[in-house]
């Protein structure tokens, strides 16, 4: 891989981008986030599906900045809600305050609690997905990838781990939720960690190349 190769991680999500740098960082791929970027853009999440949302911010982010981009989407899917929070999951109790994450965090997880408050059983399974898309400084997406991890949602929070609706999430093999495990285990099994062991080969080849 040239030294002047680098990836942009097509997120400001504070959560995310770190377990994304931490996934890369042992295959020393040079990543810059979007809040180093003055030239991003803001997109629209108006995709149907998170491999759509996915490969909107990655084509729009390229465009703009003349750079690879890793964009990813996720969200947590919860059947028994018919798929909700599903592609809103960062804005599923209303549009998120700006700076204001955490708040909106808790806003989402005290709903979903409230949603499921009867639910007990298999109405209490879900998964958390997420879709990958990489593209090149024109803005064509060059390859794509998708984990899951499923699971189930808790009663109540447990831990003060990881992000988003990661108190409420449990993983079945562990029994615990994914604010409980630690970041290395959460990045063994998480549906974004899946996804970015899928595309790794992919971004050092594309890099390497280009």
């Amino acid at each position: 891989m040239s030294d002047t190769a680098s990836l942009v991680l097509g997120t400001t999500n504070a959560g995310k981008l770190r377990e994304l740098v931490e996934l890369l960082a042992p295959f020393r791929i040079p990543c810059r986030s979007l809040r180093e970027m003055p030239g991003a853009v803001e997109v629209e999440e108006t995709g149907a599906t998170f491999a759509e949302n996915a490969a909107l911010k990655a084509t729009q982010q390229a465009r703009a900045l003349a750079c690879w981009v890793l964009a990813e989407d996720s969200g947590l899917v919860v059947p028994a809600l018919g798929g909700a929070p599903g592609v809103h999951s960062a804005r599923f109790s209303g549009p998120a305050p700006a700076g204001n994450r955490a708040t909106t965090d808790e806003r989402n997880n005290d709903l979903l609690l409230e949603r499921l408050t009867h639910a007990t059983g298999r109405d209490r399974a879900a998964h958390y997905a997420c879709h990958a898309a990489l593209a090149d400084p024109t803005g064509r997406v060059v390859a794509v990838a998708d984990g899951v991890c499923r699971g189930e949602i808790a009663s109540g929070r447990r831990g003060g781990g990881g992000f988003g609706y990661d108190p409420l999430f449990i993983v079945p093999e562990y029994h615990r939720t994914f604010g409980e495990l630690s970041g290395a285990v959460k990045a063994v099994v998480s549906h974004r960690g899946r996804a970015l062991r899928a595309m790794i080969p992919q971004i050092v080849r594309h890099l390497a190349a280009g």
